[in-house]
């Protein structure tokens, strides 16, 4: 049977899973332009004292309560035989319908019009779901089989439209709308389903079959993309499976949405939803990889990496998760921030960006960090916790109160890489840790294994690499210490300095932004000379010293002529009422960095860099691999 599909063996319990009637569902975008999804779920052995139903409050990957409930317009239950049963509702997203004695069908439509990886969206040019949004859970009948039935919309002019899933057909032809079938519930919305009208395109890595979807108008160029993607997930396998370089699943699919201006990804067990801009998907005649470009393939590395590191290889306290409520862990810097750090790491590894560019996405990452006057106030264990309160719904005091588990938790990453590589003479790494994590609690993840124990980690890594390395956890992950990145990176040949960049001479200690057509302060930062001064976010900026200040570029003129502990008066708008305070200006924080190699490496710093980022061999390797590899024609960002 299927990796990723059905069951591979049998074990306690799956015989009775396997002989249980499954629970039936049946999609249809019954109304694309009224942005409706109707669904009927059957189930043939209902609870005799009333069965319950409910929407999940929030989809796994996406730690954030986002009330799916709230967009089921109408919902209704009846008999197999046609007899209404009455619904009843018990609490925002459950209802439990009156005793039946045969099959209850429950049917219900819902609104979707939520363009993101994490939901729905459905309106004439393509229909899209997240499981988690879209398909009630039947309670008490979570670990038995469900089929799915998919059917496209009425009229000749959706006649064209495919279907792009690794959900394991039952019956459906490839691409097509029928039948498919998943082994649970968590199977089952674990397979997010894009329908319309895609570019498709493919390639074979690791055993294993990958699809690239590429729904939206755009001029991609489609073997470019293929080449690229390919080599990254060849580097991701062979990372995890040195021996055989074999893929956890038989096929993985890519379902990238194109639109004019956004980001973001969601990880499953065998497939990845991308939204991106158009125009960071290459274009014939492209050399070098563009900005935009790095930064979607650095999406599809993070989201193609949590294969293994978030879906396989999961924190204790998601093994059972509850989908109706928060599922608190203090994990997250590793399966988020590890990730974070791995996704650009195996673009230089694979030989897709050269040194040069993967250490101006390190320097952008660690120049991310620096800007936060958070990272003094919250670890990256506390903001894992938080994340369902805090990461997921910032304001304008976040860059205070938080930091990123995602951007600082690469950094950890790093840090301990670095540390153990350089520890150890460049024996063993992190790579090592990654592997030990799989064979540990990966392999057996779908068949009744376990998960990370909060405490767990510390003790993995000594057990793997020979390393005590406690007190440095303590400190960069669950304490807010400086991570002292320049003294680690400086055995591989590589210099780290910070500094202002071209913030100019002089700084009030605030991000500013437009708003409504007036310069905000969009946050003060804590300290600095626009709090210490009395000003506050939401303030609208009218004059500096008497003169209007009309946009940024006015504000920056002004400041360039100014020097640290000039006094600077400044007038503005707080809601309709007019202000006046003065600060003292201040130079600008060191927060920017710059990473560079040294000129003159001696051997040993040769052999630690080459066994951090790959070597020019190696890369040579991936560029005649990636030659004939076979092809179908044709501000700080946030990865889930």
């Amino acid at each position: 049977m299927k990796r990723g599909g059905a069951p591979r063996a049998a074990q306690a319990g799956r015989g009775e899973r396997a002989s249980a009637a499954p629970v039936r569902y049946r999609v249809g975008p019954i109304d694309p332009d009224a942005h409706r999804f109707e669904v009927e779920l059957a189930i043939a052995r209902p609870d005799p004292h009333g069965q319950r139903v409910a929407m999940p409050a929030w989809a796994p990957g996406s730690y954030m309560i986002r009330e799916f409930a709230r967009n089921i317009v109408w919902i209704e239950a009846s008999t197999a035989s046609g007899r209404r049963v009455a619904l009843r509702k018990l609490d925002k997203a459950t209802w439990q319908a009156a005793r039946c004695d045969e099959a209850l069908h429950v049917r219900y439509q819902v609104y979707a019009w939520d363009l993101s990886v994490r939901a729905a969206h459905l309106d004439s040019t393509h229909g899209f779901f997240n499981g988690a949004s879209l398909l009630l859970r039947a309670i008490g009948h979570e670990a038995q089989p469900c089929e799915l039935q998919l059917d496209p919309p009425t009229g000749d002019a959706y006649a064209d439209w495919r279907i792009a899933t690794t959900m394991p057909s039952a019956g459906a032809r490839e691409h097509a709308f029928g039948a498919y079938r998943a082994r649970d519930y968590a199977e089952l919305i674990d397979h997010p389903v894009e329908m319309g009208r895609f570019t498709l395109a493919s390639f074979d890595v690791g055993g294993a079959r990958h699809e690239i979807a590429i729904t939206g108008r755009h001029d991609t160029d489609a073997g470019r993309l293929c080449r690229d993607l390919r080599r990254i997930c060849r580097e991701q396998i062979r990372l995890f499976d040195r021996g055989r370089g074999r893929a956890p699943f038989d096929r993985y699919v890519f379902q990238v949405l194109a639109v004019g201006s956004g980001y973001g990804g969601l990880e499953h067990r065998s497939s990845s939803s991308l939204i991106c801009s158009r125009n960071e998907l290459p274009h014939a005649g492209m050399r070098e990889p563009s900005e935009g470009y790095r930064s979607f393939l650095g999406l599809a590395s993070h989201e193609y990496f949590h294969s293994w590191n978030i879906k396989r290889i999961r924190p204790a306290a998601f093994v059972a998760a509850d989908l109706q409520n928060e599922n608190y862990t203090r994990l997250l810097w590793i399966f988020e921030g590890f990730t974070s750090y791995y996704d650009d790491l195996m673009l230089v590894r694979s030989g897709v960006v050269d040194r040069a560019a993967y250490l101006g996405l390190l320097a952008k990452t660690i120049s991310n960090v620096q800007r936060g006057p958070g990272r003094r106030t919250q670890s990256v264990a506390e903001s894992s916790f938080d994340a369902w309160i805090k990461f997921y719904r910032q304001d304008e005091n976040a860059p205070n109160a938080i930091v990123s588990y995602y951007a600082k938790g690469s950094l950890v990453a790093l840090a301990l890489d670095l540390t153990i590589r350089e520890r150890t003479r460049g024996r063993h790494s992190l790579d090592d840790v990654m592997r030990k994590l799989w064979e540990r609690y990966g392999k057996s993840a779908f068949d009744g294994g376990g998960g990370l124990a909060e405490d767990a980690f510390p003790r993995l890594l000594e057990e793997t690499v020979g390393l005590r390395l406690d007190g440095q956890i303590r400190a960069w992950a669950y304490g807010t210490a400086e991570l002292p990145l320049a003294s680690l990176l400086r055995p591989f040949g590589v210099g780290l300095a910070l500094g202002a960049g071209d913030q100019g001479p002089v700084s009030i200690g605030a991000r500013l932004a437009m708003r409504d057509g007036q310069l905000t302060i969009a946050s003060a930062y804590n300290g600095q000379p626009a709090e210490r001064a009395g000003l506050s976010a939401g303030d609208a900026i009218v004059a500096f010293d008497g003169l209007r200040v009309g946009d940024e570029a006015a504000c920056k003129a002004l400041l360039a002529r100014r020097r640290p502990g000039d006094r600077l008066k400044v007038h503005a708008f707080r809601r309709d009422e007019l202000i006046e305070r003065e600060l003292a200006l201040e130079a600008p924080a060191s927060t920017e960095a710059k990473l560079a190699l040294d000129e003159r490496p001696t051997a040993a710093t040769t052999r630690l860099l080459d066994g951090w980022l790959g070597t020019g061999a190696g890369r040579r390797a991936q560029d005649r691999i990636s030659r004939t590899a076979p092809a179908a024609p044709g501000p700080a960002r946030t990865r889930a």
